[in-house]
């Protein structure tokens, strides 16, 4: 009984921002395996070892992280903040679970330049590879939750065959609202109903401002972008991919390159960064903060940590605008249609990117097919972590430059 009633207080405890933190870092230097298992890792330190939430409470949050734009996992961390110390409590959980994985990825931004030779060529060449058995195996896991039936199948390969014949990355917005146009008319029944957020949340006037100041800098970034400032051009591109990003992080990777490449660098940088944050704890959008760094070499660190505010910040003020209206969400038919189809879309966009760029531009010969679908059997069957894949085909890689 005493166990009990000291678990209830724990859960309707205030807890402090720095408390939240600490928790937070603790997950986000030892988060490594996706959106998927970061959730499980929340799930063990939040609800089975401190009892913050309940089970139910918890999988209402993950309920409505997949509901919305944006990475899942850094979502659900941002609301649990919330609920646990308000608004400072919410950025500091995203703070400490983006943060050591950004560090690194400023670090690899820092380095990458000055790998050069044949060792380091194939090396890189090697975290190019990894993107490929890695994204597969995301769509693979995707499809069974976004494209249950028939009609969200046909949406996905709709929108994947007209993006690879189109091959034109900004088609990829149209394509998004042509899903969610379909969605409302084919999913509107067949979209899950998310369950109820139980407990505190934003005042209905706090998630109107987040939603409002998202519909502005949704808007108004692409229009001050034509002042032709650098900074904001740079901000509107990442701040565009995380406002598009349904159905998982994989899914930013042809909105980021429809954007910065060749404009911004080169397939070769944007691809070994990708490959570089599977082998990193924490958020996939911690990418931001390399390709900002790589994008404006001259203020990389600068530049580091706006593309990855901007990139995150969609996500985190929808999550905050959604909370106070999640009953009316949860209740109409036309909304869950629309989202279901948007996900059915870019689940499409992302299988069309698996072939151009990852497959066309990473691909040299018989022997990378190999590594890739060798890496693409440890993933699948002997359930090794993405970390490990990042080293088998950097080391295969290099290997076959050594004995060839």
């Amino acid at each position: 009984m005493v166990r009990r009633c000291e678990v209830r207080d724990n859960r309707m405890g205030r807890k402090s921002p720095w408390e939240v933190f600490k928790v937070f870092l603790k997950l986000g230097l030892t988060s490594f395996g996706g959106p998927i298992a970061h959730l499980g890792y929340f799930h063990r330190e939040i609800v089975d070892r401190r009892a913050w939430l309940s089970e139910a409470a918890y999988a209402e949050f993950v309920g409505l992280g997949q509901f919305l734009p944006g990475p899942a996992s850094s979502q659900v961390g941002f609301a649990i903040g919330l609920t646990q110390a308000g608004w400072w409590g919410g950025v500091c959980a995203w703070a400490g679970f983006t943060l050591p994985s950004a560090l690194i990825m400023l670090v690899f931004a820092y380095v990458a330049g000055s790998l050069t030779g044949a060792f380091a060529a194939d090396a890189i060449h090697g975290l190019k590879l990894v993107a490929i058995p890695i994204v597969a195996q995301a769509l693979i896991d995707m499809s069974g939750k976004l494209i249950p039936d028939f009609q969200r199948r046909l949406l996905a390969i709709g929108a994947a065959i007209f993006m690879i014949v189109a091959a034109v990355p900004a088609i990829q917005i149209l394509v998004i609202f042509l899903g969610g146009v379909a969605g409302v008319c084919l999913c509107r029944e067949r979209a899950k109903v998310p369950q109820a957020i139980e407990g505190w949340r934003p005042s209905r006037r706090s998630g109107v401002s987040c939603l409002m100041l998202f519909a502005f800098l949704f808007v108004g970034l692409p229009i001050a972008s034509l002042l032709r400032l650098p900074i904001l051009a740079l901000f509107e591109v990442f701040f565009r991919a995380g406002a598009l990003v349904f159905g998982g992080g994989h899914v930013v990777l042809p909105l980021l390159r429809a954007g910065l490449v060749p404009h911004w660098m080169t397939d070769a940088q944007f691809l070994a960064g990708y490959g570089a944050v599977q082998a990193v704890p924490g958020p996939l959008f911690t990418l931001g903060a390399y390709l900002g760094a790589v994008a404006v070499p001259h203020a990389s660190l600068a530049a580091g940590t706006i593309a990855l505010l901007a990139i995150s910040l969609p996500g985190l003020l929808m999550m905050a605008g959604t909370m106070p209206f999640q009953a009316v969400l949860r209740g109409n038919a036309n909304a869950r249609g629309a989202v279901a189809g948007i996900n059915a879309a870019v689940l499409g966009i992302l299988a069309a990117a698996l072939y151009d760029p990852l497959w066309k531009t990473g691909i040299r010969d018989g022997g990378d097919v190999a590594i890739v679908f060798a890496g693409l059997a440890l993933l699948l069957l002997a359930r090794w972590p993405p970390l490990a894949i990042v080293l088998f085909t950097v080391a295969a890689s290099t290997l076959r430059m050594l004995i060839g």
